[in-house]
């Protein structure tokens, strides 16, 4: 059985190889899309952090210092994840379209979505216990 050399096109393993050194060019228009994407989970991001901060400094009605503190907390960590995740979806999107393979569904919406729900009953239930 022969195999194939490794080559530009053919990287002897695609899962270590540099972005650039796998399959071929994918049209710039997708690509500039990917990174449009990839930007906008990064705006996301820092707009929770801006929200998990404005909770803990701003926000003294929302009731106790604590409780203050974790729902600040927790938009933070949030934060951190889709940072985090969007640059691996970014990456696995370019990896994807070089090789001309389908896209990958991606949880990040699932976890930003419930997190946010999430986040969003504890204000609720913080606001009616507090009567603010």
């Amino acid at each position: 059985m022969m195999s194939t050399p490794a080559g530009p096109d053919r990287p002897s393993d695609p899962g270590r190889a540099r972005l650039q050194d796998i399959g071929t060019d994918p049209d710039y228009r997708f690509t500039l899309a990917n990174e449009r994407t990839f930007l906008a989970w990064i705006r996301t991001s820092l707009a929770l952090i801006a929200g998990g901060v404005a909770v803990v400094q701003l926000a003294p009605a929302l009731g106790e210092r604590w409780v203050r503190l974790v729902l600040g907390c927790v938009l933070i960590a949030l934060s951190v994840v889709m940072a985090a995740a969007s640059h691996r979806r970014w990456y696995l999107n370019e990896r994807s379209m070089r090789l001309g393979e389908a896209l990958r569904p991606t949880p990040l919406t699932m976890i930003l979505a419930y997190g946010v729900a999430v986040i969003a009953v504890a204000v609720f239930v913080v606001l009616l216990i507090s009567g603010g």
